[in-house]
């Protein structure tokens, strides 16, 4: 079975070279993105393997399915950048990691947070330059905060996990109650409420046409003045025009971004010797009380080798026409 993986890097190539056990998977590894000017690249194909930012369209499916394309093998958990109705209509299987660590990213949301807070990021840069000064560096006990988590699924979980330990009051918002939560203590509230209570917001839930641009103006207006809001799930949440102006009038105090809804033009590459044409980003990136990640929170060794683990086995199980138990429908 012939598999072609787009969007890769150094460390694609080396976990799926070492964990491809099986010789009858051919791997071709492509560092180009698959759109719809490299779709043509998935001719002579079994299977396609792409990544978050990899986008496949109705018009790309309609040419993967002449070309021989029969399975798109999701190396995340996201699936809002593969158009499902089209994998439908061309008989195209669909296949995700519906969870790898969530550990690792709800560890590096609270990274982001304490980051934020403490300024460990600016006192360590001073420090390097012989400055001891602690001025501007003041922050604030997370202890009997209260944090607002949008989205309990795995990552949701694991992140209230973490918050019990530093003494939080927890609230949260998701269609689906998890009964260990609740166990834990965790208040289930309304959107609407959480926004108005919580001192930190922080997202966990997936983009979907109800989700996309849950922060904006209008959500914002509800949330309480110089509030911290820290999004490691999907860039396509928060309405960025609008963020850079709650920005400015202070009623968003920090803002914590792993991911970016423009960051396919921009994350996973080395732009240092470039010119970024992004206004947005630059804009973000200005803000002495915002901090960027480019999309690593889930960039852990453990977290690479389940992504790579399920992948293989999802591709495994279709080439063998067992039951595809990751498939998205």
């Amino acid at each position: 079975m012939k598999v072609a993986m787009f969007s890769t890097k150094s460390y694609d190539k080396e976990s799926f070279r070492k964990h491809n056990q099986n010789p009858s998977i051919e791997i071709c590894f492509f560092k180009a993105a698959l759109n719809i000017n490299t779709v043509d690249l998935t001719k002579g194909f079994d299977a396609v393997c792409i990544f978050v930012n990899d986008e496949i369209s109705d018009e790309m499916m309609a040419r993967m399915h002449r070309y021989g394309v029969q399975l798109i093998a999701l190396r995340c958990a996201g699936f809002n950048n593969v158009d499902l109705e089209a994998a439908k209509k061309y008989d195209i299987k669909v296949a995700r990691v519906p969870a790898y660590s969530p550990e690792s990213i709800a560890e590096h949301t609270m990274a982001l947070i304490l980051t934020l807070n403490r300024k460990t990021h600016k006192a360590y840069n001073r420090v390097r330059e012989g400055n001891f000064s602690l001025r501007r560096l003041m922050g604030f006990n997370l202890h009997k905060k209260t944090v607002g988590v949008v989205g309990t699924g795995k990552i949701g979980i694991a992140f209230c996990r973490i918050l019990q330990g530093f003494g939080c009051r927890i609230v949260a918002s998701d269609p689906y109650e998890s009964e260990e939560l609740v166990q834990m203590g965790v208040q289930y509230k309304s959107l609407t409420e959480v926004f108005e209570q919580a001192d930190i917001i922080s997202l966990h839930c997936p983009l979907t046409d109800s989700t996309r641009h849950l922060v904006n103006a209008e959500s914002m207006r509800l949330m309480k003045q110089g509030v911290m809001l820290i999004n490691t799930s999907r860039g396509g949440l928060i309405k960025t025009e609008e963020i850079i102006e709650s920005l400015k009038s202070g009623k968003i105090g920090y803002l914590g971004i792993d991911v970016y809804e423009q960051e396919e033009n921009l994350f996973f590459k080395d732009l240092s010797d470039s010119i970024i044409q992004d206004d947005l980003i630059l804009r973000l990136n200005s803000f002495p009380n915002g901090l960027i990640t480019s999309h690593h929170a889930y960039f852990t060794e453990e977290a690479m080798d389940e992504i790579t683990h399920t992948t293989l086995k999802n591709i495994e199980s279709f080439h063998l026409e067992e039951k595809l138990l990751n498939e998205v429908t």
